[in-house]
């Protein structure tokens, strides 16, 4: 399969072959799997003080029957405050927690080697379909072929002036525009900072992201990734597949050199 590569300033330049893992099909049930066990790696541990809601001066009854009162530790004192209340047990006014967390449980999902490598694989391929990235809801209506590959010069640049040309020439500004539109949230979001969301627009996959990925951060929803560096997160932000995606002939070199099970039985089938 061969596609249309473009110059840096947008003019059609030679055909170029696609990599073996652009024929791979579309598994979106691998997809949201790979994603929701690789997202699972950034949470953090949660705990409680063992002490928590139990730091007060309260005692049941001892024996705690024939008294005439409920058998649920009081609060001490010698008067006022929370005297003869409960407390320093469950379910009571600032008790301790019945089943706290705790930080050995285990929140990190495993995911198999091959498994994984197929969803990356499938969800590369899925960049080449005009329709899944129509579905996510990027504005691709002026591009014809996908994905859209563009020249090694891509990589060399480091300023964001410079990106906004590439962006305007492979007219891929109204996608970034899209995000400019969002309204802020307001409730508890708006509240703890959030109001704000960003979404997810052009993605630049290069051999070396290093120069380009700076370049990047002044548009909101653009990133830069190497392909050393790209996963399943990457391509299907939220597990919904797929993002509008921009590969230099570089990357789609350092694609061709993936190896997968599911990669040699197509090779043998051939």
């Amino acid at each position: 399969m061969k596609v249309t590569s473009y110059a840096i300033n947008g003019s059609k330049e030679n055909e170029v072959e696609l990599p073996l893992v652009f024929s791979t099909p579309f598994r979106a049930d691998l997809i949201h799997k790979a994603f929701t066990n690789l997202n699972s790696h950034k949470f953090q541990p949660q705990g409680r003080h063992p002490t928590a809601g139990m730091d007060v001066v309260a005692r049941s009854n001892d024996p705690p029957t024939g008294q005439h009162q409920a058998r649920i530790a009081k609060m001490k004192g010698g008067g006022g405050g929370r005297q003869g209340q409960a407390g320093g047990v469950a379910s009571v006014r600032g008790g301790r927690q019945a089943h706290p967390p705790i930080v050995d449980k285990v929140i990190h999902k495993k995911l198999n080697k091959k498994e994984n490598r197929l969803a990356l694989c499938s969800a590369i391929a899925a960049t080449a379909s005009k329709e899944l990235i129509q579905s996510r809801g990027h504005k691709i209506d002026n591009m014809e072929s996908f994905p859209i590959v563009i020249s090694d010069q891509i990589e060399t640049i480091s300023k964001a002036s410079e990106i906004l040309k590439v962006l305007e020439s492979l007219r891929l500004m109204d996608d970034v525009k899209r995000l400019q539109s969002r309204k802020p949230r307001t409730g508890k979001s708006s509240l703890r900072g959030r109001s704000k969301k960003v979404g997810k627009s052009v993605l630049f996959v290069t051999k070396d992201a290093s120069k380009i990925s700076n370049a990047c951060g002044a548009f909101p929803g653009v990133e830069a990734r190497s392909v050393k560096e790209l996963s399943v997160l990457d391509l299907a932000p939220g597990s919904d597949p797929i993002r509008l995606t921009v590969y230099s002939k570089s990357a789609l070199e350092e694609m061709d050199k993936i190896k997968s099970t599911h990669l040699e039985i197509m090779v043998k089938t051939k």
